[in-house]
Formats: C-alpha cells, sequence, structure tokens
C-alpha cells in the first residue's frame, strides 16, 4: 500500500497576517536553553544577529556558501556566540548529533535540486534527538514576486525545496511539528536601493540587459511613495523535529 504523503501546504489562499517573524522566533519550543545552533546560508548574517540577540543559543555556527560574502562575515566582530564557516547544507562541517537547531532562513531553495535530500540526511545528522529544523521560504506570490520573476523566476526551485521537506518527513527523518503562514513587511527606499539589495547580491549572478532593467525598474516603480516603496511578501515557516 502507498504511503499516504504529509498533509503539509505549499501556499495558504490569504498569505496569513502580517508578522514580524522575531514572534516565530521567541516561541521556539527548544527543549532547553542555552542551545546550540546551526544556520545554513546566513548571507549577510541578519537573522543571524536576530538568533544571537535572542539570548537562546550558546554557540551558532553560520555557515554560507558565497565565499566573498563569507569573507565579509569573517570581519564581524561584534557576535562573539557567532563562529562563521564556509559551507553548505550538503555536507555540513559539524559533529554528529551536536546541534539542537537548525535554521534555514530564505536558503533552502537555494540548494542544488539533485542535493536537497543530502541536505536533510545531513541536517539529521548534526541534530541532537529531538532537535528543531526551522525552515523558512518565501511562498511563490504577490506583487514583491512579481517584480522578482522578471530576472529571477524561483517558482521550480522553491517547489522543489517543499517537496523535499515533505519527503523527509514521509521518510521518517524528521516529524512536522507546525507549519505558520505569514506576511513579511519588505521596503526599499528607492529603485537604487532594491538594485543594490536584491540585484547585485554576490551568491547569484544577475546579468540583466538594459532593456530588463528599465522593465524592473518600471515595474517597481509603479509601487513607489515619497517614502519608498513597501510590500507584504508571503512566507511559510515549516517547523520539523528530529525523529
Amino acid at each position: 500500500m502507498k504511503k499516504t504523503a504529509t498533509p503539509m501546504r505549499l501556499r495558504d489562499a490569504d498569505g496569513g497576517p502580517v508578522l514580524d517573524e522575531r514572534v516565530l522566533l521567541d516561541a521556539l519550543p527548544l527543549a532547553s536553553t542555552p542551545a546550540r545552533a546551526l544556520e545554513l546560508g546566513c548571507g549577510t548574517a541578519r537573522q543571524t544577529r536576530l538568533l544571537a540577540a535572542g539570548g537562546k543559543f550558546a554557540s551558532i555556527l553560520a555557515l554560507e556558501v558565497d565565499r566573498r560574502q563569507h569573507e565579509k562575515n569573517l570581519a564581524i566582530d561584534d557576535l562573539p556566540g557567532v563562529q562563521f564557516a564556509l559551507g553548505g547544507a550538503q555536507e555540513i562541517p559539524a559533529r554528529d548529533a551536536g546541534m539542537d537547531a537548525v535554521f534555514l532562513f530564505k536558503s533552502l531553495h537555494h540548494v542544488p535540486i539533485d542535493l536537497l535530500g543530502r541536505a536533510f540526511t545531513e541536517m539529521h545528522r548534526v541534530l541532537a534527538p529531538g532537535g528543531l529544523v526551522y525552515i523558512s521560504e518565501p511562498v511563490f506570490g504577490g506583487d514583491y514576486n512579481e517584480i522578482l520573476r522578471l530576472f529571477h523566476d524561483e517558482e521550480r526551485v522553491r517547489e522543489a525545496a517543499f517537496e523535499a521537506t515533505r519527503d523527509a518527513v514521509d521518510k521518517g527523518l524528521f516529524e512536522l511539528v507546525s507549519q505558520t503562514f505569514f506576511l513579511a513587511p519588505v521596503r526599499y527606499k528607492s529603485f537604487a536601493d532594491f538594485e543594490q539589495k536584491v540585484i547585485q547580491v554576490t551568491h547569484t549572478e544577475h546579468r540583466l540587459s538594459t532593456e530588463l532593467l528599465e522593465w524592473v525598474r518600471a515595474k517597481f516603480e509603479s509601487h513607489l511613495e515619497p517614502d519608498g516603496a513597501r510590500f507584504l511578501a508571503p512566507f511559510r515557516v515549516d517547523l520539523l523535529r528530529k525523529a
């Protein structure tokens, strides 16, 4: 008899409430604190700072695959409990059962599709029994996404990340604790601000033609007001526990 798939949802019809994700992080059901955390795909360390500021973690290992960003992270000197390292989800430089929680903020869909299964096996390996996996992923939809998809359409990779998450639960590596859908406020002061923070990021080489850049600019500036452009981006948080 074929096993019934875990009843997980890719998206929510109304997107959920407007929410600051720190509310979810503050309510994280850790077995005990201070705990040991692993962040996969830490980027500019923005979320790393939130984790460190929460006071729940004695140590945080923050991994990044982009070498240029990693070099910048190594210069950060005001996060004493954080260790920055080069590495990806498919090959985590950490010992077995050495972590209490793993965090992925908009990073799971950046793992190559053919390595997603291996990534979940690695997360299972490094987590202590009962450890948590917190996966925050953008949902493909909304006005903000309509701008991004003009030059970087992530629909397939986001679906693949979701499918891999559900597959890891179906295989018994993890159990589903909860799914939370919410709308995250996103703001840019200007198109130049958006271009610097999104189009010119080092982990993805966006090479836009002059025509496409102007098309993106026009779409973005249709949302521009005197104090900048504001969006509500739909997100989903899948919280798993090591089975």
